[in-house]
């Protein structure tokens, strides 16, 4: 037989609905209490009756999760938070990749919206003019995207790119590449603008290469253009970008680092792996994660009047082997 709630209650000496007020997280019993009841419940076996509860309070204790690519290196961090973060508060996950396509985005979030609390999106594609029909679907936080009259947590690139530019100025580089991201990417716009104002600040000339997508062969596709310019280093959209561009320079006879610096974005596992080593621009995915998550369950609680905060997190360099002092002039 399983572990009722009552046999829970049995066993610590209270009522049921005390025992389910500590058992749900509600802040309407004292901490010494709820983990007396976690402890004893944990220790009998006890598993809450998720239909029972649905029913009772009306929540299904589902989060939904929408991403743009689950292969992509940049998601999984933010994933592992979000996961981790909502067991934390009792909740499940539901994930959906759409797969790079924006048009899927929308009818992906109309559809999961009918079965969870509240929706995350991370760094939604879909065209600026519908926004405002994503946005509707509240509960809902955005990660790595402003959009008007919701709550966001934004990645701010400038930072990041602003050491970037300097680390390279720094090491005698005049000539500097950007390789864009994506069209529909509102994270390649934000980055566009700091790399022009970084240069533009530094004196430095900026030569810029794309729309790229967030792949490697991209990256082996950007390095012929680069080869072909007198250029001394190059900073991508992304870590996959620049692990392609690095390798399609080192089949063409250049030596990253020596002959060319290159410096990615986000600074993935990969990057500690590649050879040489990805020097990358650290994107807290892992914060931006657990942040939508006490975002989007703060609107659940208080649908009427919680605010639509816009929380934004930092990024930094993270120098390896792959930048250098730039070679001699020819």
């Amino acid at each position: 037989m399983s572990v009722t709630l009552a046999d829970v209650a049995r066993a610590v000496g209270m009522s049921a609905s005390t025992v389910s007020r500590a058992l749900s997280g509600t802040e309407k019993v004292n901490d010494a209490t709820r983990e007396k009841i976690r402890r004893v419940a944990r220790e009998m076996g006890y598993e809450p009756n998720q239909v029972a509860r649905s029913l009772t309070s009306g929540r299904s204790d589902l989060i939904g999760l929408i991403v743009p690519d689950i292969a992509n290196p940049f998601f999984p961090p933010i994933i592992k938070a979000v996961q981790s973060r909502a067991s934390a508060k009792g909740k499940t996950v539901l994930i959906s990749d759409v797969d790079e396509h924006p048009a899927d985005e929308i009818q992906r979030a109309r559809v999961m919206r009918k079965r969870v609390d509240g929706l995350i999106v991370v760094s939604p594609r879909t065209p600026v003019e519908s926004l405002p029909e994503l946005a509707a679907l509240q509960p809902i936080v955005f990660v790595n995207r402003k959009v008007d009259g919701a709550a966001s947590v934004i990645i701010e690139a400038s930072e990041g790119i602003q050491e970037a530019v300097e680390h390279l100025a720094s090491l005698g580089h005049k000539r500097i590449c950007y390789l864009n991201g994506p069209r529909r990417s509102w994270s390649n716009s934000q980055r566009q603008a700091a790399m022009r104002a970084a240069c533009a600040e530094l004196n430095l000339e900026l030569v810029e290469f794309g729309p790229f997508e967030p792949q490697i062969q991209a990256g082996v596709r950007a390095a012929d253009l680069v080869h072909s310019r007198d250029i001394t280093a190059v900073i991508a959209y992304d870590d996959m970008i620049a692990m392609g561009l690095m390798a399609r320079l080192t089949e063409r006879g250049m030596r990253v680092g020596p002959d060319i610096s290159v410096i990615g974005i986000d600074d993935s596992p990969m990057s500690g792996m590649a050879y040489p080593t990805l020097t990358s621009i650290h994107v807290p995915g892992t914060r931006a994660g657990a942040t939508a998550v006490d975002l989007v369950l703060d609107l659940v609680d208080h649908p009427e009047d919680a605010p639509k905060p816009v929380v934004q997190l930092e990024t930094r360099l993270i120098i390896r082997g792959s930048t250098a002092p730039a070679p001699p002039e020819r």
